[in-house]
């Protein structure tokens, strides 16, 4: 992945499938790549799919889920997002630098650095919101400089808006979502930056589309955007998309039902038995074994305890052991369950000091990750508790012991 970031800076294109089971670390592993991409000098651009933000529609979906990319934008500076404003800053500020430096105008040096645009689909109407937006700063026009940030980030619903706002007749809709994400590539470039990484997680949402045509029409996006990779038609953009083996796999519903896509996204028949080749688009997450659980755990006990009141190895291992009895081996094969009950415990060990953990290891109540609901296109949430708690809503009922009234629900 580095190396992608680094043929993305030098003018190149990238494109990853992060594959791995409910709970394995998916997005972990994308938040990790969008902070090396910050140190890489990129532009990131991450969103969540969901039931109304996908790649491909006709009701505003496609056009949702490009307003939440420029929504989430971020840069190094500006890493929690919102920072597509600061870009356009940036641009303006470096047109008024080298239009000071040559003695000429603003206006023309912005014209001079987006000529380029015209070329591209959509281009024009980029670059004419990004004049309206100095023109807005210029004279101080509060209205024009949010109408044009609206314009950039998708939220104009429809092009009658658009055109009595700004006086442009179209707008960031579900047909040219990918144009314009080309389009921010290069604007950010002219910005100064290296180029943009693009991050979409819970790409599970388009496996479990119920329409066939609907299933297709995304994957033919997918499909457009990796030909523009391999065929070098995209530069300085990179897409980094993280599902589960059943998206990818599935010879029904997954991407491998696109016979296009199963033979671009064939991995090497060669990389078995331990073997591994990483220069696919494909990367499978490795599982964690049980030492690397061990080790977790111990920087998660770290962080919460003090060296004074830290449980013990000991203690980490019966907890281990007590995990492997309830849910055998995926309480370190997908860990997420596994680690939200160790810090739970450690939560109740820190709030009932009187109370030892070899009284609670045995209560603990973990079960494995489920897959995702359907119909909220969400993960069904399990329960994670201590046992011997109650469960009503029913707050006048006591226990017998008080210390233990505790109930998490994830």
């Amino acid at each position: 992945m580095i190396r992608d970031m680094d043929r993305i800076r030098e003018g190149g294109a990238a494109m990853r499938f992060v594959i791995g089971d409910y709970g394995s670390g998916k997005t972990f592993f994308m938040n990790l790549l969008r902070l090396i991409a910050h140190q890489k000098g990129l532009v990131t651009m991450f969103a969540d799919l969901a039931p109304d933000r996908r790649l491909h529609a006709s009701a505003g979906q496609a056009r949702g889920l490009y307003a939440e990319l420029a929504r989430n934008l971020s840069t190094r500076s500006k890493a929690d997002g919102g920072a597509l404003p600061s870009v356009v800053e940036r641009f303006l500020t470096r047109a008024q630098q080298e239009a000071d430096a040559r003695s000429i105008s603003t206006d023309a040096v912005i014209q001079e650095r987006l000529a380029h645009f015209q070329e591209l689909t959509g281009g024009f109407e980029f670059a004419r919101v990004i004049q309206l937006y100095w023109e807005g700063h210029e004279t101080a026009d509060e209205d024009l400089i949010t109408s044009a940030m609206r314009w950039l980030r998708g939220e104009f619903a429809t092009r009658t808006d658009a055109r009595k706002a700004l006086g442009l007749r179209t707008i960031v809709d579900d047909t040219n979502v990918y144009d314009h994400l080309k389009l921010m590539s290069v604007f950010v470039r002219e910005a100064g930056y290296a180029g943009l990484l693009v991050g979409l997680d819970e790409m599970v949402n388009l496996y479990k589309l119920t329409s066939p045509g609907a299933r297709t029409a995304n994957y033919e996006q997918i499909l457009r955007m990796l030909n523009d990779v391999l065929q070098g038609s995209a530069a300085h953009l990179g897409f980094v998309l993280g599902g589960t083996p059943e998206f990818l796999a599935d010879r029904r519903r997954g991407l491998f039902s696109y016979d296009a896509l199963q033979s671009r996204l064939a991995e090497n028949s060669f990389a078995r038995e331990g073997l591994v080749d990483l220069s696919g688009p494909i990367i499978r997450l490795e599982n964690l074994t049980p030492e690397d659980l061990f080790v977790l755990l111990g920087n998660v006990r770290n962080v919460m305890q003090d060296s004074e009141t830290a449980l013990p190895d000991e203690a980490l291992h019966a907890f281990m052991a007590h995990c492997s009895n309830r849910i055998g081996e995926a309480y370190f094969r997908t860990p997420r369950n596994t680690v939200t009950a160790f810090v739970n415990l450690l939560s109740v060990l820190e709030q009932n000091p009187d109370i030892a953990w070899t009284d609670l290891i045995d209560r603990v109540e973990v079960a494995p990750d489920q897959e995702d609901d359907p119909q909220l296109g969400c993960t069904n949430p399990p329960s994670i508790a201590l046992r011997g708690t109650s469960t009503s809503n029913d707050h006048d009922s006591p226990l017998s012991n008080d210390s233990a009234l505790v109930e998490v629900r994830i």
